[in-house]
């Protein structure tokens, strides 16, 4: 499991842990290409691992 951060706002990404309607569990790159950042509305592209 891997935490991604988005580079525009530093918002984390836990795979382990989830978001709204994705489950704990669910990996970065299973997210929709639509996925955008809840806080800055940034791309994935925008996102790295950390």
């Amino acid at each position: 499991m891997a935490i991604w951060v988005c580079s525009v706002c530093g918002w984390e990404y836990n795979e382990e842990e989830g978001y709204g309607d994705y489950p704990a569990g669910t990996k970065f790159e299973d997210l929709p290409d639509d996925f955008e950042c809840p806080v800055c509305g940034a791309s994935k592209d925008d996102f790295e691992k950390q």
